[in-house]
């Protein structure tokens, strides 16, 4: 199991990763047979190709992250983040995203929560 400082560095990268437009770093943080479920209740991809088509698509949009507070960690192997994405001019999203890890301190699932009343056009 991953420590919980490694975990929050991997959310931290993430976040990272948008500011900084690479969606290949973004994805590389997850394993190769992840699953990403956003919004949950949407079905869930996964798979490398479909892991890096997603964040192509979104670092690609102009998406930025701001954090809403510290990113959290467990007694296990997840971590949690309250954030707002924002694409500029288009719209903006209040999410929270929960990810697991494997041993190796890659996401192996990411849990994206938010709905309608989160959404600002």
């Amino acid at each position: 199991m991953p420590e919980q400082e490694r975990m929050k560095q991997v959310l931290q990268a993430y976040v990272d990763g948008f500011a900084e437009g690479d969606a290949a770093a973004v994805a590389g943080l997850f394993a190769d047979d992840a699953t990403i479920e956003d919004p949950v209740g949407n079905p869930p991809i996964s798979g490398r190709a479909a892991i890096d088509e997603f964040y192509a698509n979104a670092v690609g949009s102009g998406a930025k992250l701001s954090l809403d507070g510290p990113i959290r960690g467990s007694h296990g192997n997840s971590a949690a983040m309250a954030f707002t994405i924002e694409v500029p001019g288009v719209v903006r999203i209040r999410a929270i995203e929960v990810m697991t890890f494997d041993d190796d301190g890659k996401v192996t699932e990411m849990r994206a929560y938010w709905g309608p009343d989160d959404v600002e056009q």
